[in-house]
């Protein structure tokens, strides 16, 4: 399956992402907080929620990508608080930097920009999610 990533924006998102992917047999899933979510969400409440869903959905891989816009001085903070892949888009001089001092820390920043659900404001969340992930996927046979 292709990378289906999910945006997230409480811990009732990530619980029913996290949930639904269990259900399914979704063995990785990355998670990320919404656009430029540093400048008002710290990173280590983005970590601690994503660990906190992620305590109740064992079998699932989660990646969980905090979106720092364009501040690389957010990046950084994050990547001290443990936070293992940021986004940041900044100049190619700032990404190269944080880029580098992530990777010395086993971290690195998100470049890809695939498809993307995000949550804000779905009816029903385990309902988009499961659609979500099982989009392109053949239907189960009777």
């Amino acid at each position: 399956m292709k990378a289906r990533p999910i945006i997230v924006h409480d811990l009732e998102d990530a619980r029913a992402a996290l949930s639904v992917a269990a259900e399914i047999g979704v063995t990785a899933l990355t998670l990320r907080s919404a656009p430029g979510a540093a400048r008002y969400l710290g990173a280590t409440v983005y970590r601690d929620m994503v660990a906190e869903a992620a305590r109740g959905s064992t079998g699932v891989a989660v990646t969980a990508v905090f979106d720092c816009g364009g501040d690389a001085g957010l990046a950084l903070g994050a990547l001290r608080h443990g936070l293992k892949v940021v986004r940041l888009a900044a100049g190619d001089e700032a990404r190269r930097r944080v880029a580098e001092i992530a990777a010395a820390t086993g971290a690195w920043l998100d470049d890809g920009d695939p498809p993307v659900l995000d949550l804000l404001g779905a009816g029903d969340r385990r309902a988009a999610v499961r659609a979500w992930l099982t989009a392109g996927e053949p239907a189960a046979k009777d």
